[in-house]
């Protein structure tokens, strides 16, 4: 069988698009295996044409939130090396494993010359609405957003956040109707710091952007500087209490010597709010130490729940005297909002 980048078949001028069709709900996770291996972790991720979209406005893809269902292409981009064909095998490989949990597509490859592939994902990318006025913007674009509208500069392939995940799309919603001028901010788990990013933009007079990844950190950083919103917000290699003890959810460990806790940042607690998008096992555990942090007053909103585990996350958060507010949905994803029992 002829492979791609084996010595014999390795070409400097030219680079390896490999592309996957998935649904919205392991778009995420699927970029992120993607970004492990594609060159400097770029993803692009289209939206295709929908048949119901012939309405829309012209130059804005088909608004996803309409039809959850409908899926998207990833792309990511390796050079045409001797590394190249065993590169493949591994994605291939990994995309086999998702495979079991969502419905996955086949890799499907073609070779770009090298004149071309830096703007070919590009084309591939467009302008997202999120919630109800916020919209997602990556650098090489130009957007003039209406008065009631925030703009999120973001880039594909900056780690864990892109805001096509469900649970992305709820929080912003929440974030939109939650935050108001002065608060100050936990958002645990940050990722690509989306979540805290449009929290600053909503008016929040100080952030606090925690992970315990040292790759989500550093594209929690770019992004922020890129965005105007560092003096509100801090991204920090960090956790909340028992979270020190906790792997990041796709692996790697970080010492816990190295990561910060909220209290000893310049954003230390309580916070008027907390979101938390990470996954219900970690919310379980962490249930006590959102509590202690929060205002009393404040507001929790969490979300990377699956249905089948929020009655568990609920049980946790009652038992740390936090009452549940909202219940939301979205596929099978779930986003809650608690506050203090009183």
């Amino acid at each position: 069988m002829d492979t791609i980048g084996t010595p014999e078949h390795a070409r400097p001028d030219a680079w390896l698009e490999l592309s996957v069709a998935v649904d919205q709900e392991a778009a995420e996770a699927v970029a992120e295996l993607l970004a492990q291996y594609g060159y400097q972790g770029g993803v692009a991720m289209e939206a295709t044409p929908h048949p119901d979209a012939c309405g829309d406005e012209p130059g804005m893809p088909y608004p996803l939130e309409r039809d959850p269902t409908y899926p998207v292409t990833l792309r990511t981009y390796l050079p045409l090396d001797a590394h190249a064909e065993e590169q493949r095998q591994r994605i291939e490989q990994a995309l086999w494993h998702l495979g079991q949990m969502r419905p996955i597509g086949a890799v499907q490859t073609q070779i770009i010359a090298e004149q071309d592939w830096a703007h070919a994902w590009k084309q591939f990318y467009s302008v997202q609405r999120m919630g109800t006025r916020t919209l997602v913007v990556p650098s090489w674009l130009t957007y003039t957003p209406a008065p009631d509208e925030v703009v999120l500069h973001l880039d594909p392939g900056m780690a864990f956040g892109t805001g096509l995940h469900p649970t992305t799309q709820l929080c912003i919603t929440l974030l939109e109707r939650y935050t108001h001028a002065g608060m100050r901010v936990l958002d645990l788990g940050t990722g690509s710091a989306i979540l805290a990013i449009a929290a600053a933009k909503y008016g929040a007079g100080a952030v606090l952007a925690l992970d315990n990844d040292t790759l989500a950190i550093q594209a929690a950083h770019a992004n922020i500087v890129h965005n105007g919103v560092q003096v509100q917000v801090q991204a920090a290699l960090g956790s909340l209490g028992a979270g020190v003890r906790l792997r990041h959810w796709q692996g790697g460990n970080v010492p816990a010597d190295q990561l910060v806790q909220p209290h000893a940042t310049r954003v230390p607690p309580p916070y008027d709010l907390v979101v938390a998008n990470i996954v219900a096992d970690i919310l379980i555990v962490l249930a006590p130490d959102l509590a202690d942090v929060l205002a009393p007053e404040g507001v929790l909103i969490t979300s990377g729940i699956v249905q089948q585990r929020s009655d568990e996350v609920a049980i946790a958060f009652a038992a740390a005297n936090l009452h549940l507010r909202e219940y939301h949905s979205a596929g099978e994803w779930v986003a809650l909002v608690h506050g203090h029992r009183f």
